[in-house]
């Protein structure tokens, strides 16, 4: 236990120290990248149970949009506080959805979670408040009364990133060992036999929704505070099916594969797209048929394999 902590303290001192180095593009890429990664590890929780959601861009939108209104609105630019309202409004609307979504599975459950997400898109886009479908620009964030300069914000927004990836990714790695955790699988297996053990199936899909939400929306008000800008496409189809994307790429075998593969999926688009403006797409769904043909678990996968090849 002792050296797992001090492995994770020294891995994300590591991480926060390189964002000193890197150069201003690539901590821009790494910390969208990861505030998808939160998003992803919310949906690996639903995808352990069984589930898959279209719909997590929702969410994802929901709290970069609660960040960017509390801002203009409320004159605030405490970045804490805004994430913390971010959270808060997406665990508030999931309360309410996630009581008739619990009640259904596979690809009703897919469906009705994307239906949720373009209502949110249709309704920003028609709302003048919001800027329609141009959105807004989100004000530069601040931390404690500090306001960095110019170049100094991504880093904020990196770091902020960093700290907030490795707290949730610990949570989920300590929630998939209690007894709520290995209910999912349960559930994902025979849901009639975790009803007659006396264990809530929508309790535990409930719990694992609003968690999915929170995490969401997380994601969402980093990436407002990274990028200064928002819209409506966050809630697009498009945005929730890259979300998917990334969990088949990373794989549902361990927390770091969600980040791992919003790492990776991040890199393969910036590159393929400035390779051919055009025709990037193809070039993503190349690359995905190629992990579901040879690595169907994901690319964490290929990381287990070659971990154990050496400790052999």
């Amino acid at each position: 236990m002792k050296k797992s902590i001090i492995l994770l303290c020294g891995g994300t001192s590591v991480l926060l120290a390189a964002g000193t180095l890197m150069p201003g593009w690539l901590t821009f890429m790494l910390t969208l990248a990861l505030a998808k990664g939160l998003v992803v590890l919310g949906l690996l929780l639903l995808m352990r149970a069984g589930l898959v959601s279209f719909g997590q861009g929702l969410y994802y939108c929901l709290g970069a949009y609660a960040v960017a209104v509390t801002g203009e609105y409320f004159h605030t630019q405490n970045a804490l506080l805004l994430m913390a309202v971010a959270v808060v409004v997406c665990v508030a609307l999931a309360a309410i959805i996630g009581l008739l979504l619990c009640r259904y599975r596979d690809i009703f459950f897919a469906m009705f979670s994307l239906a949720f997400s373009m209502i949110l898109y249709g309704v920003l886009v028609k709302s003048s408040a919001f800027g329609s479908s141009d959105g807004f620009n989100v004000s530069p964030p601040q931390l404690f009364g500090w306001m960095p300069g110019e170049e100094n914000t991504p880093l904020l927004a990196y770091c902020l990133a960093v700290v907030s990836v490795v707290a949730v990714a610990t949570f989920i790695w300590n929630y998939f060992r209690s007894p709520m955790g290995y209910a999912g699988e349960a559930v994902r297996e025979n849901e009639i036999r975790v009803e007659y053990l006396g264990v809530s199936v929508r309790r535990v899909i409930y719990t694992k929704y609003l968690l999915a939400a929170a995490m969401a929306g997380l994601g969402g008000a980093i990436t407002a505070l990274t990028a200064g800008h928002i819209d409506p496409e966050m809630a697009y189809w498009t945005t929730s099916g890259e979300f998917v994307f990334i969990a088949l790429m990373g794989g549902t075998g361990h927390v770091a594969g969600p980040v791992i593969g919003s790492v990776l999926f991040e890199l393969l688009r910036t590159f393929a797209f400035q390779l051919s403006p055009y025709t990037w797409q193809m070039i993503l769904g190349i690359a995905l048929l190629a992990i579901i043909l040879y690595l169907p678990k994901g690319v964490w996968s290929l990381i287990e394999r070659i971990t154990k090849r050496i400790s052999a």
